[in-house]
């Protein structure tokens, strides 16, 4: 059999590859609206200091939602949008579990005689993922000003939760969310600068850093 006799018999409806969209919009938005609903209950926003109406969010929107769009981002072949956006929905399912009554992971903490021990942990858990997000802040150096400005922010915002935990102060935590708000509304606009494109009525600067020198 002929090179296009089996060809023809592999594929005998013509395969027509369609081209993907940008995930990074969607990414982004996802992250964003996430991260300020908790940080606006970690500023104890409107009185509120418990934060379980964000595992909604966290597990459809900032987990789900923002998990496919990194899968997304390896069909597109852009590593570090697909990485960083899998491992923060990944990070938003893990914690909506730990704030799910029926995990039972707050129930193996309150049967310990260790008191303070679940605050620990989750100290320990913050501490691990501002030093994943270090490293994506490394990575973003040469990617955009607005970028790199989102990890800085978000390294520091992961920093004062952990110490707010290990410490047991509150006001620390109250500025680890204040942080979190910032962090969130740059997310939101290099969202918006991903998402507007020449075809639209306007676009906005994400701060392109200058070209390499040889």
């Amino acid at each position: 059999m002929s090179a296009d006799m089996e060809a023809s018999y592999a594929h005998p409806i013509p395969v027509r590859r369609a081209k993907l969209g940008n995930p990074a919009p969607l990414g982004l938005f996802s992250f964003a609206s996430t991260t300020l609903i908790l940080s606006l209950y970690n500023v104890n926003a409107r009185g509120i200091n418990v934060p379980n109406v964000v595992v909604g969010m966290a597990l459809f929107c900032g987990g789900l939602a923002q998990f496919l769009a990194g899968m997304w981002e390896f069909a597109t072949g852009n590593t570090f949008g697909a990485t960083a956006f899998t491992s923060y929905g990944a990070f938003w399912l893990s914690f909506a579990t730990l704030l799910i009554p029926g995990s039972g992971i707050g129930d193996a903490y309150a049967a310990s005689k260790k008191p303070g021990q679940e605050v620990d942990a989750i100290a320990i858990y913050l501490a691990t993922w501002m030093v994943v997000t270090f490293l994506f802040f490394l990575g973003s150096l040469r990617k955009s000003i607005g970028l790199t400005l989102l990890f800085f922010l978000l390294t520091l915002t992961f920093m004062l939760l952990a110490v707010s935990d290990f410490q047991k102060n509150d006001t620390i935590g109250k500025a680890g969310g204040a942080v979190g708000i910032a962090t969130a509304l740059v997310a939101f606009y290099c969202g918006l600068g991903d998402l507007l494109t020449e075809d639209d009525l306007f676009t906005i600067p994400v701060g392109k850093y200058p070209p390499k020198t040889a």
